[in-house]
């Protein structure tokens, strides 16, 4: 039998002290590199990074498989994207930027809540509890620096592909001006830096849609479908002066960046354009998410 004490020595005070929880503090929920290890984590992240590095092999591969065809006397694309490895840079933007790069960023952002509910894991992480702002703001973060991080990958991946394969020498604009390697690198990046501003509204819808819907593929597929729909009536030429207030009015204007003297004013009207939508769009996504009745 035990003849001592049946209680630990001190004050009262003391022993609340030792025993209190520790004070919930909302801005240390869910840290960025918490998100950022599990967004990393999954599958459709590892997968989306491969393809966009093998992009550049593959068509590398197919210009080397192709045949050169008969000589037409004038240059097309694929004449110019053999030419030099900052050529082949530009020639991979092009055929991306309208659709891949598209849903790389559509995915990233319409899949980050949707698929926490269709896995019946948001209300935990609401239950944590999470403020549902910063834990749409957490996830907006991440999803935007692994699309800004695809975005990059890409021409970085062409640059050296190409360089290794067609050379280092000028990139030559298809109306002829011609510019060192080094300053179509530089080009080139900030092509990538403006294409990633310009998909700045597919991020948005696609959070949009993301909070509004408990399946993934439904938000990535209506980001995806309205940027095709307003490319097409882009081609339109009967609407106009309308055509400027499309979302994807502005695509292109980065190769303003090909010439000696660069063109800014596209990308400026492409910039602000995007923005515009982007801000609309990600304020009514917070406001969907803030009045949800989360139940998944």
């Amino acid at each position: 039998m035990n003849d001592g004490p049946s209680t630990t020595k001190g004050t009262v005070g003391a022993l609340a002290d030792a025993v209190r929880p520790a004070r919930y503090r909302p801005g240390r929920t869910l840290p960025l590199r918490v998100e950022l290890r599990r967004q990393l984590l999954r599958r459709r992240t590892q997968v989306t990074f491969a393809l966009v590095g093998l992009l550049p092999v593959i068509l590398w591969i197919a210009f080397e498989l192709a045949d050169d065809g008969t000589t037409t006397g004038s240059l097309n694309l694929v004449d110019l994207a053999k030419g030099s490895g900052s050529n082949f840079a530009v020639f991979a933007l092009f055929a991306s930027s309208s659709f891949l790069l598209v849903v790389v960023v559509a995915l990233f952002f319409g899949d980050t809540v949707a698929a926490e509910a269709s896995w019946s894991s948001l209300r935990y992480l609401l239950a944590a509890p999470i403020p549902r702002a910063r834990l749409l703001r957490q996830k907006a973060v991440v999803s935007a620096a692994l699309s800004v991080a695809a975005l990059l990958l890409l021409p970085v991946v062409s640059l050296v592909v190409g360089a290794l394969a067609y050379g280092t020498g000028d990139l030559v604009s298809p109306t002829g001006e011609s510019l060192t390697f080094w300053t179509g690198v530089g080009r080139v990046l900030l092509a990538a830096l403006y294409i990633a501003v310009q998909l700045s509204w597919v991020a948005a819808l696609a959070l949009l849609l993301s909070v509004s819907t408990d399946a993934p593929l439904g938000a990535v597929g209506g980001a995806v479908t309205v940027s095709i729909v307003s490319q097409i009536l882009d081609q339109i030429t009967a609407l106009e002066e309308l055509r400027d207030y499309l979302p994807t009015h502005y695509d292109s204007a980065w190769v303003g960046l090909l010439s000696e003297q660069i063109d800014w004013a596209g990308m400026t009207r492409g910039v602000f354009s995007a923005l515009c939508y982007a801000a609309v769009l990600s304020a009514l996504a917070v406001w969907q998410f803030r009045r949800k009745d989360v139940t998944s």
